[in-house]
C-alpha cells in the first residue's frame, strides 16, 4: 500500500478498493488494472497538454520555407542591425568566423597522379590570389566573408563568373559573392511541365535546382533608381554555390542568432533604462529645505513663451525649496544582483548563437583549465560538423569543380575527374605540447598523414618541403648540426648520422 502514494490521483486505491480486496481479491484487481489502463491511455507530451499554463502558447505547423518566407527579410534586417550596434552580437558572429575559417579551409588535388597533383595545386594557388571578382582579396577570404554572411544574414550566394583571359596561363574564372537579398523572393510560378519557383529558386519536376532569380544589383541600394537593375534574372544553377544551414528540410537559411536576438535587444534596453536612471541620480546632488521667506531658488530655471516653468535635471544640480536652509544631500540607491542577472542573461545569448560564454565575453573570471577545454570540446565538434556537412560541400566543392572545369576547357589541365582533399585549419591548442605529441603519435601510429598534420596548421605541403630543402642543403654546407634537425639528431637529442644522405637509423659509430 504504501508504493500507491506516489501514483496519480486517478488511479490511487480507494477505501472502495480496500473493502472489495477483501471481499473479492480477483475483482479488485481486476478494478485497479482497469483504471490504470484508461490513466494511461489519458497521457500524453506534457507539452502538448491545453490549459491554463499553456494558453498562450501559440505554435504552427507550417513547412520552413513558408516561415522563412514571412520572417526571413525581417530577420536578416534585424540581425544585421545587432551587428552593426551591439558589442556582444558582433563579437558572436567574429567567434564563429573565426574558428569556421579561420586561415583558410585549404585544398590539394587527390587524384592518383602525383606529378598531376603538383600542377593543379599550383595552378590553384596562382588562380586562388585573384578569384575574387571584386579583386579585394583571396579565395580565404571569400570564404570569410561568406560564411559570415551565412551567419549574419542566414545565407549567401557564390557566383561563377567568367572573364577575359589576362595572359596564356590565366584562369577566367572570377567568384562573385551575392546577399541574399539579391534572391527574388516574391517570384513563384508553377509550369506545366513540373517545374516550379519558389522563392525565386526554380527546381525541376524531381526537385532538383536548375536556377536562381535573383536582381543584378541589390535592392536596398541607395543608387538612384533609375540606375539599379530591379528585374531579376535567371541564373543556371551549376553557375550558383548557395551556402546556408539546414536545420529542416528547407531551401533557405536564417541568421543563426535567431534564438539569441530578443534577449539581446532586452538586455540593450535594461543597460540604457539602468543608464538613464543613474545619470539622473548623478545630476541631483541635494535639496535646501528650511523657513527662511526671503531665499529664492537659485537654481537654473527655464521658462517657455507664456512664462510656464520648464523641468529639467543638470549635473551638479542644487534645488532650493522656497526659504530653504537646511540642505538634504541626494543618495544614488544600488541595485543589486546586477552582475548575476546580466553575466547569466550573457550566457543565454550565448547558447542562442552556439558559442561559448568565455569566447564571446571574454569573461573567464569562472572559469579553470579543465573546464575550458572541456567546454571547447564539444564547441569544436560543432565547428567541425559546420565545416564537413555544410562550408566544405555547399561552398568549397563547387568552387573547386568550376576551378577543375575552366582549367580543363582552357587546356590546362587533362580531361577527367580531379578531386580534391580539404584541410581545414587547425585548432588552437589549450596545451601545445600535449596536443603535439598527440598529433606525433597519430602520425606514427597511421592514423593521419603528415601532410594532413601541415594542412591542417594552414600550411602548403610543397612550400614547407621547398623551404626545408632550402635550409638542408644551407646547413650541410655550413658543416652546422642543430637539434630540431630529425636527419641528424634523434628526438632524445643523440647524433644518429654524420651524413644526411646516408641510411636512415643507429649512429655510425
Amino acid at each position: 500500500m504504501a508504493d500507491l502514494k506516489n501514483t496519480p490521483a486517478t488511479v490511487r486505491w480507494g477505501m472502495m478498493d480496500a473493502a472489495m480486496s477483501f471481499v473479492a481479491p480477483r475483482a479488485a484487481a481486476r478494478r485497479y488494472t482497469a483504471r490504470v489502463t484508461i490513466s494511461n491511455l489519458r497521457r500524453g507530451y506534457e507539452a502538448a497538454a491545453r490549459g491554463r499554463g499553456t494558453s498562450g502558447w501559440k505554435a504552427e505547423s507550417k513547412g520552413a520555407d513558408a516561415e522563412i518566407a514571412a520572417a526571413g527579410a525581417t530577420l536578416r534586417d534585424r540581425m544585421r542591425d545587432l551587428v552593426r550596434n551591439n558589442p556582444v552580437a558582433a563579437q558572436a558572429v567574429q567567434v564563429l568566423v573565426n574558428n569556421i575559417v579561420g586561415t583558410g579551409i585549404r585544398p590539394r588535388a587527390a587524384s592518383a597522379d602525383p606529378a598531376l597533383n603538383k600542377r593543379v595545386d599550383a595552378l590553384w594557388k596562382a588562380w586562388s590570389a585573384r578569384c575574387d571578382a571584386h579583386g579585394h582579396t583571396d579565395f580565404h577570404g571569400v570564404l570569410g566573408l561568406a560564411v559570415r554572411e551565412m551567419i549574419e544574414g542566414g545565407e549567401v550566394f557564390a557566383i561563377a563568373r567568367v572573364r577575359r583571359r589576362e595572359n596564356a596561363r590565366d584562369l577566367p574564372l572570377r567568384i562573385e559573392l551575392r546577399e541574399a537579398d539579391h534572391l527574388d523572393s516574391a517570384r513563384f510560378d508553377s509550369r506545366n511541365n513540373g517545374t516550379r519557383i519558389s522563392q525565386g529558386i526554380e527546381t525541376d519536376r524531381d526537385g532538383q535546382r536548375t536556377a536562381y532569380w535573383m536582381f543584378p544589383d541589390h535592392p536596398g541600394d541607395n543608387s538612384p533608381i533609375f540606375g539599379r537593375r530591379l528585374e531579376s534574372v535567371r541564373i543556371p544553377a551549376d553557375r550558383v554555390a548557395h551556402l546556408f544551414e539546414r536545420q529542416r528540410v528547407q531551401s533557405r537559411g536564417v541568421p543563426w542568432g535567431t534564438p539569441a536576438m530578443r534577449a539581446i535587444r532586452d538586455v540593450d534596453d535594461w543597460q540604457t533604462a539602468e543608464l538613464v536612471r543613474k545619470k539622473t541620480e548623478a545630476c541631483l546632488v541635494g535639496i535646501v529645505f528650511g523657513a527662511d521667506e526671503d531665499q529664492q531658488s537659485i537654481a537654473p530655471v527655464v521658462e517657455d513663451g507664456a512664462g510656464n516653468r520648464i523641468e529639467q535635471f543638470e549635473p551638479g544640480l542644487i534645488a532650493y525649496a522656497r526659504g530653504g536652509k537646511d540642505i538634504k544631500f541626494n543618495q544614488p540607491t544600488s541595485t543589486a544582483g546586477v552582475y548575476e542577472w546580466h553575466r547569466t542573461q550573457l550566457h543565454i545569448i550565448a547558447a542562442g548563437f552556439r558559442v561559448p560564454y568565455a569566447l564571446m565575453t571574454g569573461d573567464l573570471s569562472q572559469a579553470n583549465f579543465s573546464s575550458t577545454r572541456a567546454g571547447l570540446n564539444e564547441f569544436r565538434r560543432m565547428i567541425e560538423q559546420i565545416q564537413w556537412h555544410t562550408v566544405i560541400p555547399m561552398f568549397c566543392e563547387p568552387i573547386w569543380r568550376w576551378f577543375i572545369a575552366i582549367a580543363q576547357t582552357q587546356g590546362l589541365l587533362p580531361e577527367g575527374e580531379i578531386l580534391a582533399e580539404w584541410g581545414p585549419p587547425k585548432f588552437e591548442s589549450v596545451n601545445p605540447l600535449q596536443d603535439t605529441q598527440a598529433d606525433l603519435l597519430e602520425v606514427r601510429a597511421g592514423f593521419s598523414t603528415v601532410p594532413q598534420q601541415i594542412a591542417r596548421r594552414g600550411y602548403d605541403l610543397d612550400e614547407v618541403l621547398a623551404e626545408w630543402a632550402d635550409f638542408a642543403s644551407k646547413v650541410d654546407a655550413a658543416g652546422l648540426v642543430f637539434d630540431s634537425d630529425p636527419r641528424k639528431v634523434t628526438k632524445a637529442g643523440l647524433v644518429q648520422t654524420t651524413d644526411p644522405r646516408s641510411p636512415a637509423g643507429g649512429d655510425e659509430n
